[in-house]
């Protein structure tokens, strides 16, 4: 069981963790690979070292995990509302009771600093309790119909529910996409990215622990091949997916085949618009929780920062000094700012947009840069100094492609109008923030921005209450929020007649 290795975390440091447990769960317990010749090496982001192998899933073993989830579901379906709730606040209450060292784990897995990986995790529990508080309030309509018949509406779930996740936020997107199907009554086989396989089984044994039928929430691990395996399977009644623009076209081409729902949660290039009546000290402080968390892995970060020209100089001023202070180094110390990106290869990329801006004419104001930590046991890491870039146009690489990593590109504009239509000159369409004092300029350039979330002097929160989920390529459907539910859900209409039937013939 997981435990042994959560018992082993309080005392972990970087570097002393090998994950050897198995990393598939179906059946209520971790399954062994079937096939051990095709194992790929997961590294731990802040030393570079091999965490463990990753077996992916063959058409076999996604068929019986599909197959047990299926079996769950028939028995949890027909549980009441409040008997579901109750099993997931017991989840979510493990979750709380065992939070740093979850979050422990998760740093190692994914590179992020152990005081961001504590708030994923509190997200996920809440997220959890939220919709345990809702399963019990899910209910139809009745509409009274003429001579005495009526009509009501069930809302039932749809079966088995696959989620894939992504690599920034392991655990707590488990439960993004868990919570919901739980709570309305489906099983859900997830698949984590195969860069970070470690935690989603952590979640799959606390959801056994808390008391869900063996299989209710199943991990299966792999990569695209697994994914196409997942999106193909008959059985499959949704798929829920996190991750790129490309990959999300394929998910959903995939599922269409056999008319599955799916929810798309893509990747965004999202515009932060800050006017010169702003808090200044506030637009800075959101500018740089915009584009530095996790690494600035975050698909909803706020990377075309556009300044009013009459406050530009301060703001870049003020920018530049702050960037350069933040701490980057060991995630799992508690001073840590920033940690690790996730791989070499994104490293190179993200260090490559960087060298692509300087040559299209953007100007490197700090940062950048490989950083090797003074620390010997992180010299193999994946860091960077975090970049702010200048002289930035809209026509630019930098401005125009996700980056995802810790670069800021910063523009000038002039006018109200002139900003929103430059805002709104993409294809993302994820989120968006407007830092201003002007009540009603704030409200009406939220209106106008074309992107799923608006921020108004803040940026990067994310209550569960509050539906997440883009618009344009960024994706379609939600997730948090009541309107979720609609999307882990379908409604049946029951029409009933009371007096004889009316017929022509």
């Amino acid at each position: 069981m997981a435990q042994s290795l959560l018992d082993s975390m309080p005392g972990a440091c970087t570097g002393t963790v090998s994950v050897t447990d198995h990393l598939n769960f179906w059946g209520g317990k971790r399954v062994k690979p079937r096939q051990e010749s095709d194992a790929e090496p997961v590294f731990e982001p802040a030393t570079g070292r091999v965490l463990c192998q990753m077996y992916p899933c063959g058409a076999e073993e996604v068929d019986e995990a599909i197959k047990n989830a299926y079996e769950a579901y028939l028995i949890w379906r027909k549980k009441a509302g409040m008997e579901r709730a109750r099993v997931m606040l017991e989840a979510a209450r493990i979750i709380r009771e065992r939070r740093e060292k979850i979050a422990k784990l998760e740093v190692i897995n994914n590179g992020k600093s152990i005081t961001e990986a504590l708030v994923d995790i509190d997200i996920a529990w809440q997220c959890i309790e939220y919709y345990a508080g809702m399963a019990g309030t899910l209910a139809g309509q009745h509409i009274q119909l003429p001579g005495g018949a009526f009509a009501y509406t069930r809302r039932e779930p749809l079966g088995v529910c696959v989620g894939i996740g992504a690599w920034n936020y392991p655990f707590q997107i488990a439960a993004w996409k868990s919570a919901p199907a739980l709570a309305c009554g489906n099983a859900m086989v997830f698949k984590p990215s195969p860069m970070t396989p470690v935690t989603a089984v952590i979640l799959a044994e606390i959801y056994k622990e808390a008391g869900v039928p063996d299989g209710l929430f199943c991990v299966v691990q792999g990569g695209a091949q697994t994914g196409t395996l997942l999106c193909h399977h008959p059985m499959v009644a949704k798929v829920s997916f996190t991750g790129s623009v490309p990959t999300g076209k394929k998910v959903m081409e995939m599922s269409s085949k056999t008319v599955k729902q799916v929810t798309l949660e893509l990747g965004g290039k999202s515009p932060l618009i800050i006017f010169k009546d702003c808090d200044l000290e506030n637009a800075i402080r959101g500018a740089l929780m915009a584009n530095f968390l996790t690494q600035g892995e975050v698909c909803c970060n706020g990377t075309r920062v556009f300044v009013q020209r009459e406050i530009l100089p301060q703001f870049l001023e003020e920018v530049v000094k702050r960037t350069k202070a933040i701490r980057v180094g060991d995630p799992l110390q508690d001073d840590t700012q920033m940690g690790a990106l996730i791989s070499k290869p994104h490293l190179e990329k993200v260090l490559g947009f960087v060298e692509q801006a300087k040559k299209e004419g953007a100007k490197v104001l700090c940062g950048g840069e490989s950083f090797v930590p003074s620390d010997p046991k992180l010299q193999n890491g994946y860091y960077m100094s975090p970049c702010v870039l200048d002289n930035c146009r809209d026509d630019m690489t930098c401005v125009k492609e996700e980056i995802f990593g810790p670069v800021m590109s910063v523009m000038p504009f002039d006018t109200e109008k002139e900003v929103i239509k430059r805002a709104n000159n993409t294809t993302f369409g994820l989120a968006s923030g407007v830092f201003t004092r002007d009540i009603s300029r704030a409200h009406r350039v939220a209106e106008n921005l074309e992107a799923g979330t608006c921020f108004i002097n803040n940026y990067n929160i994310s209550p569960v209450e509050v539906p997440f989920g883009g618009y344009k390529n960024s994706g379609f459907g939600r997730e948090n929020g009541q309107v979720t539910i609609e999307y882990y859900s379908q409604l049946k209409s029951v029409i009933v007649e009371m007096g004889d039937v009316e017929s022509i013939f």
